[in-house]
């Protein structure tokens, strides 16, 4: 259990994994990854989330240690999602006169995941419902889609503290190196899994934006207690599409290695411009959750992709429906194909970012046929001027 303190009466009882690969089977964890729950000791006791079942057992010592000999008399789920409510029957074997509290989403989908009778052991709270824990009160709000339908987060009045759900979670167990600070991460874990539900992270913002919030308590990554306005304008800044930083993402897709060759030159070009940063994927091979999240995170992209079977190279494709699903939008973007003998990339390249959210692109397209010729260098110089503005 690590060693958090949030206050006298609010304990972390979260735990980390790091034997976990891959997050919802498709991201990346060089890391691992925390699972955060937390325990309320009060008149009356509440247990903030549970964790994976990968992990229920050191989850399970953790709550007993905290407990001391006591009994909790609630569990409070914040969403059903099994990263965070995998070790509710475990709990319900160890202490079975506790009761829940969700709300009418959470205990509609209660039974997809346990086939356990609640009964009068399920409390429903609805938005601004309030649960008295003695000198604790708890307040909810509802935060659908944030990013499962049944989420809610959980205001503490008195400690003025925020259970956030996965809003403000990030990547990385609590004690893994993290040279890159806390925005690294938690922009690839916003983007790729939050990143859909903009307005409904906007909504949320606005319905905290009046509470008198010390410190937030999210279901990943670490307490944040201290420039919480950094936090939360970064999640003003990716829930409101909008460019981060002044930069440009390279993506592309290659196939012999004509097209990546064409790519670092396009990124010397662009540098010698004054590019601010250049930002190069390799589709095929480097973190697609990383480069969805460059994406996002600068301005401008250029999408360079061979051609195939008369359409585009299936990394990018995969790539640009990954932005779509996403809400990409309000960015400035360029197309590059390369075609030994028929060039198709740009073309489908194109129909695809056109169904894209107020995105501008630009009107030079470049075609490379099997390797780049001293004619696309040349207007390499002209796109770099072109999507720099």
């Amino acid at each position: 259990m690590a060693d958090i303190f949030i206050s006298d009466s609010i304990k972390y009882i979260g735990v980390d994994d790091k034997t976990l690969d891959l997050f919802e089977s498709q991201y990346v964890l060089p890391e691992g990854v925390s699972y955060n729950s937390y325990l309320i000791l009060d008149d009356k006791i509440a247990v903030m989330d549970t964790a994976d079942a990968r992990m229920t057992t050191e989850w399970l010592a953790n709550l007993k240690e905290a407990l001391a000999g006591r009994t909790p008399d609630y569990l409070v789920i914040t969403h059903i999602e099994p990263d965070h409510a995998g070790s509710i029957g475990e709990l319900l074997n160890a202490y079975p006169q506790i009761r829940l509290v969700g709300n009418k989403k959470t205990f509609a989908m209660f039974n997809q995941f346990f086939d356990i009778e609640l009964g009068e052991r399920a409390v429903e709270v609805g938005e601004g419902s309030e649960l008295n824990l003695g000198t604790h009160t708890l307040k909810f709000f509802l935060a659908p889609m944030v990013h499962w339908p049944e989420v809610m987060v959980v205001y503490e009045s008195t400690d003025k503290v925020l259970f956030s759900a996965d809003a403000f979670g990030k990547f990385g167990t609590l004690d893994s190196e993290d040279d890159e600070g806390w925005a690294c991460e938690a922009r690839r874990y916003y983007f790729n899994i939050v990143g859909k539900y903009g307005a409904q992270v906007q909504a949320l913002l606005k319905k905290t934006a009046a509470l008198d919030i010390r410190t937030i308590c999210p279901l990943h990554g670490p307490v944040l207690n201290e420039d919480l306005e950094y936090y939360i304008d970064k999640y003003n800044t990716w829930s409101s599409y909008t460019p981060e930083d002044d930069g440009v993402t390279i993506a592309y897709a290659s196939i012999h290695g004509n097209t990546a060759k064409a790519a670092k030159r396009l990124a010397e070009i662009l540098e010698e411009k004054g590019a601010k940063k250049v930002s190069l994927f390799d589709l095929s091979r480097d973190d697609e959750a990383e480069a969805v999240e460059d994406a996002f995170r600068y301005d401008k992209m250029v999408l360079m992709s061979s051609s195939y079977d008369a359409g585009v190279f299936p990394p990018m494709e995969r790539f640009l429906h990954h932005l779509k699903a996403k809400n990409y939008q309000n960015r400035r973007l360029a197309l590059v194909e390369n075609g030994s003998w028929a060039p198709s990339a740009a073309k489908t390249m194109r129909a695809i970012v056109e169904t894209f959210k107020n995105v501008t692109i630009c009107e030079t397209v470049i075609t490379i046929k099997s390797t780049m010729s001293e004619a696309n260098e040349r207007d390499m110089y002209i796109l770099a001027d072109e999507i720099l503005g």
